[in-house]
């Protein structure tokens, strides 16, 4: 028989195994059913000693399918990381351009450089691609990554692709999200995004 160590949380496990009541369960453990309920406010809440065997008493002299559900119910939820979240940003370049759309903000427009939310399992490279070519009509291949940071502005992982423009015309392919699409001279970028927000390594990779 395997020792439980009980809780507020494990003893609320046994209460579903057994599928009582309240008043069910407080009757079998001979306690108040405002002790019952404190479990269920305060899980961590550890049990009086007495409590405690009345506990183990009810949990051993259970039939074995009720000792089972309880194990099941019992174990504790597995631990989920949360992920930061990712956003693959595509600097592609045709000639001397490079390609930018116009974001439609909650009170302004913003000129930014193609980018998409990088899914769990994704790859960055791929995002890239894809949604540039979702927003703007334009097919693209990766050159190379051009490395990643948290965003200033944003707190996002930014994840940068250097892209070779391939064919397509840019047009505005998502009005919603983007108000515009244009090729802009390299040497003009920094007239629609201001230089202090630019990853250092994009200007290095257009200078």
């Amino acid at each position: 028989m395997d020792v439980v160590e009980w809780s507020g949380r494990q003893a609320c496990a046994l209460q579903r195994a057994l599928r009582e009541t309240n008043e069910q369960y407080a009757a079998r453990l001979g306690v108040a059913v405002r002790t019952v309920a404190s479990w269920h406010s305060s899980p961590d809440i550890v049990p009086r000693a007495e409590i405690q065997s009345a506990l183990d008493t009810v949990y051993e002299g259970s039939p074995a399918q009720v000792q089972r559900r309880f194990q099941l119910l019992a174990r504790p939820a597995p631990t989920v990381e949360a992920q930061a979240l990712r956003v693959a940003i595509a600097i592609v370049t045709r000639d001397d351009e490079v390609l930018l759309v116009c974001r439609r903000g909650s009170d302004s427009l913003g000129w930014q450089f193609p980018a998409g939310v990088v899914k769990p399992g994704a790859s960055p490279a791929v995002v890239a691609v894809e949604e540039t070519h979702a927003e703007t009509g334009v097919r693209c291949t990766v050159r190379e990554p051009l490395g990643s940071r948290v965003h200033p502005t944003t707190g996002v992982i930014a994840e940068y692709m250097s892209c070779d423009y391939l064919m397509g015309e840019a047009t505005n392919r998502d009005p919603i999200e983007n108000a515009d699409v244009a090729w802009v001279p390299r040497a003009a970028l920094t007239r629609f995004i201001p230089e202090q927000t630019i990853y250092p390594p994009i200007l290095e990779a257009l200078a």
